[in-house]
């Protein structure tokens, strides 16, 4: 069937089975695009773990899991398995999408540091190459906290309230732009809020938790729009699908859009507490590092006063 604006279905593509949780774990596909984007990323920092190890230094274990087990792996799962396939079949799975691309993908990313890796592995020109990007006016532009905000907070609404949506239903390049797209965008967002890396945007941590506080209200709105509504998200697409194969099995359309404004309710939620635990930990680490390099450098102006004052006490004796 055709989109009289659009194009073809995505959905109607395949004789999907009914979804349950099974066919997440049993609905796998080699997608193109997915599969070079994570074999690459992922290739690229472990090569770069090898580089450190084989010199002698160390790089954090933890931080090679967030980036590749957790970042990466999210990454694949959310555009590859079951999820990836009943995307533009069914809203709610792909709601669940949205949120591991938008929010899990970037926080993971963030804490494994790659730019620090970069850093200590890159030659100098590329070295070189790399500080000047960071120190740039478009990079302080980008990492700027309220436009990181804005973008953040305002995305989801021009994606599901333009014609932007129900495009990416039509378009296999639309659709993987999208992808790519929230995973950009909650980069922005989380990079200098949770990142280790030397990014520009970085604020106090007390700003940084009334960030995370103030994409509450925007969530919670927007899941509560979606679920109060009797408009479709896009359009006709999804009473389309029904006139199809998988019209035996398929939710009503509205009950499905109700679901998926309840999960990016809930999730959004979820995950935010999840991020204020993380800051947490990070800020308590960080006032202890600052009151042990405190520590030192009383403890070193002690030593020189005692250097200092020591011959003066020993001539006038």
């Amino acid at each position: 069937m055709l989109d009289p604006l659009s194009g073809p279905l995505l959905g109607a593509t395949a004789d999907l089975p009914r979804f349950t949780l099974g066919t997440v774990v049993t609905g796998w596909s080699l997608e193109p695009v997915p599969f070079v984007l994570t074999v690459w990323t992922a290739g690229l920092y472990l090569y770069g773990v090898g580089v450190l190890r084989r010199r002698g230094d160390s790089w954090p274990v933890g931080r090679t899991v967030a980036f590749v087990v957790v970042g990466m792996g999210l990454f694949y799962v959310a555009t590859a398995s079951g999820i990836g396939a009943y995307d533009t079949t069914l809203l709610s799975v792909h709601m669940v999408q949205h949120m591991i691309l938008s929010m899990l993908v970037p926080m993971a990313l963030a804490l494994g540091a790659p730019v620090t890796l970069a850093l200590r592995t890159l030659r100098p020109r590329p070295r070189r190459w790399l500080l000047a990007v960071l120190h740039s006016r478009a990079a302080k532009v980008l990492s700027f906290p309220p436009l990181t905000f804005l973008l953040y907070v305002t995305s989801p609404w021009t994606l599901y309230y333009t014609g932007w949506y129900p495009a990416t239903l039509h378009s296999t390049y639309l659709h993987e732009t999208l992808h790519l797209h929230l995973v950009l965008v909650g980069c922005l967002f989380f990079w200098p809020i949770i990142g280790v890396d030397p990014v520009p945007g970085k604020v106090a941590y007390p700003f940084r938790m009334l960030l995370v506080v103030l994409t509450l209200p925007f969530h919670a709105f927007l899941g509560v729009t979606m679920m109060g509504q009797e408009e479709l998200l896009g359009g006709s697409y999804y009473p389309d699908l029904h006139a199809g194969p998988m019209g035996s099995w398929l939710p009503d359309p509205q009950a499905d859009q109700h679901l998926a404004g309840g999960l990016l309710w809930g999730s959004g939620d979820l995950v935010a507490l999840a991020l204020f635990a993380v800051l947490f930990v990070q800020w308590v680490r960080s006032s202890m590092a600052e009151a042990r390099r405190e520590d030192r450098r009383l403890d070193l102006l002690e030593a020189r006063q005692r250097v200092a004052s020591g011959p003066v006490a020993g001539g006038g004796e």
